[in-house]
């Protein structure tokens, strides 16, 4: 696959820097740069979602005669690598990369009809329903039940790590419809709106102080029969269709090599006990470059996967690649950072900096209540929030199974 850049590639960049120069104002710049999560604020996502969508741009991704972009492989990756460079802040993933493309793959034409649009603008915003108290990792053993009583199913059960369940109108539920000898077999693919009787929504405060996750209680929660994605009792195969999207739906390495560049900034001026420069020291300089060679092998990765993207296919076992791979090194770039800012990554001030959600107890400072250079603002929760990567999702340990079956078939 030829990835230089061609003159209609260049073109398109230019095109893309104008509009990120135009459309990105210093509040959107500030919330991506200061950003904790892999969630941005949810009034800066409305606001930059609405921006994307009146440029056709939310979803790239998708097919075309679904409102996505009929772009190159060269041209889905330039967008995702001059929105990194541009500090443009994150969207929910939970409509646009998951729920979205599973409509396309396994929607009735009514689903596609009603769900896709309302996506597409915005106007609906979605959870995932899948984790439980027993059953995060081994996914297969969730309890939470779907009873037929006419033409709906009532729920009863609980979900939990539930991303910004406290904003979201609807949810895309996994739910046992009938008990199999194999667990895998009588789990249903469902859609809920959450703002009906029998929905209860109660926090969940994460490491970092964030309110960005909750656990949901259901209690004869009424759904209609025809919000099934797929066949009652198939919903596995819609299940693993979507997590191939959640986690190798997007590139990771655009944004990680921009953080890296970052922290070659931060060493730049940190200065060591003789006054040398971090940045100098030849074993954090190795790191450096060590993360630098890991980032670079996950892109040429992530090129691939992006073609088939851009084909119509899906992600399929490379996903498990991309999210071990870029959870990992994204890790293990927050402790350089922390190593970068030295001192100023101690003092713990969640309230300076743009989380995913609200951080109680914190309130917003006046002007530049802070210690230490803005750059240093977000390492410290950045990184606590990050130790959550290797799990969601499928947990790292999960994903190298995967990889090992359908990979290397062993």
């Amino acid at each position: 696959m030829d990835i230089a850049f061609s003159p209609g590639d260049a073109a398109f960049r230019d095109e893309v820097r104008r509009f990120l120069d135009a459309r990105l104002n210093d509040r959107l710049r500030e919330a991506g740069r200061l950003s904790t999560s892999v969630y941005a604020d949810r009034e800066i996502m409305r606001e930059w979602h609405a921006i994307l969508y009146a440029k056709g741009w939310v979803a790239p991704s998708w097919p075309v005669e679904y409102g996505g972009c009929d772009w190159s492989v060269t041209q889905h990756y330039i967008f995702s690598t001059e929105m990194a460079r541009a500090s443009a802040p994150g969207l929910s993933p939970m409509g646009l990369g998951m729920c979205g493309p599973v409509l396309i793959g396994h929607g009735t034409p009514e689903q596609h009809a009603f769900y896709l649009p309302r996506i597409l603008s915005g106007e609906d915003f979605w959870c995932q329903g899948y984790s439980e108290p027993g059953a995060g990792s081994d996914l297969a053993t969730l309890q939470m039940s779907a009873v037929e009583d006419g033409d709906d199913f009532i729920l009863n059960g609980q979900k939990i790590w539930t991303t910004h369940a406290q904003y979201a109108n609807r949810i895309f539920c996994l739910v046992r419809t009938s008990r199999e000898e194999i667990p895998q077999k009588g789990i249903t693919f469902i859609l809920a709106d959450m703002d009906q009787p029998g929905i209860r929504v109660e926090p969940l405060i994460m490491m970092s102080g964030e309110h960005v996750q909750n656990q949901i209680f259901f209690t004869d929660a009424r759904v209609p029969k025809k919000n099934v994605v797929g066949r009652i009792g198939q919903g596995w195969t819609v299940a693993k269709y979507l997590l191939e999207f959640e986690r190798g739906g997007h590139a990771y390495a655009p944004s990680l090599a921009v953080r890296l560049n970052r922290i070659r900034a931060m060493a730049a001026a940190e200065r060591l006990g003789d006054g040398a420069r971090l940045i100098d020291d030849a074993a954090f300089a190795a790191r450096i470059a060590a993360a630098d060679v890991e980032i670079r092998a996950l892109e040429f990765l992530e090129h691939r996967v992006i073609s088939a993207l851009s084909n119509g296919g899906t992600p399929g076992a490379q996903a498990s690649i991309m999210k071990t791979r870029g959870t990992e090194i994204s890790q293990a770039l927050t402790e350089l950072a922390i190593e970068a800012v030295g001192a100023y990554g101690a003092p713990f001030q969640p309230h300076a900096t743009k989380p995913g959600g609200p951080v109680p107890g914190w309130p917003k400072p006046a002007y530049n209540d802070h210690v230490g250079p803005d750059h240093a603002l977000p390492v410290m929760s950045k990184y606590l929030n990050d130790r959550a990567g290797s799990i969601y999702a499928g947990s790292n340990e999960i994903q190298r199974n995967i990889m090992a079956k359908a990979v290397l078939g062993l």
